[in-house]
């Protein structure tokens, strides 16, 4: 029985406890669970973030895609080079020993296909001789001594011809250098 009475006794004190006390069982509801501001300012921040997250994904993707219709020709140009650097060889040729209605006419073909490449965004490289090297733009084929002093680390011929696609290079130019 005495059992009975110290547990009827310690139920009684924390009764009493709380009474005495009442912000402490307040206090311990209001920290457990958040208020419906908190939980709005919670969520709103939640959605603005998911918001901007979206709207990043979507800026990202628009540009994904501009590159990639930009750049979508790029083998096509590349296999189209060929045919441009052939037109140029056989411009060479018939000006040395052909006749001149036949050269007027490969000329204007060549012309309206150069034309043509340009307007989808190739673009040769202006490469001369006495031009500095530059890795980024030029392939050196070979090294030669320098026909002259300021020749020297320099570009001393260009064999190809070096073409950009809007701004990014497809074919270096290649060269010959001195040494």
């Amino acid at each position: 029985m005495s059992e009975n009475n110290d547990i009827h006794d310690e139920s009684v004190n924390m009764q009493e406890e709380l009474n005495q006390n009442p912000e402490a069982e307040n206090t311990e509801n209001v920290t457990a669970t958040p208020n419906s501001e908190e939980l709005l300012a919670e969520e709103r921040d939640r959605y603005v973030r998911l918001f901007a997250e979206f709207e990043n994904y979507k800026k990202r993707t628009a540009k994904e895609k501009m590159e990639f219709f930009q750049y979508a020709n790029q083998d096509m140009m590349i296999s189209m080079l060929a045919v441009l650097d052939d037109f140029e060889r056989a411009l060479k040729e018939i000006a040395k020993n052909g006749n001149e209605a036949d050269l007027q006419g490969v000329e204007l073909i060549y012309q309206k296909f150069k034309n043509k490449l340009s307007e989808k965004g190739l673009k040769p490289m202006e490469v001369k001789a006495g031009d500095t090297f530059d890795v980024d733009f030029h392939e050196a084929i070979t090294q030669i001594p320098s026909p002259s002093e300021d020749l020297k680390g320099k570009i001393v011929d260009v064999i190809e011809t070096g073409y950009t696609l809007n701004d990014k290079v497809i074919r270096f130019a290649k060269v010959v250098t001195g040494n």
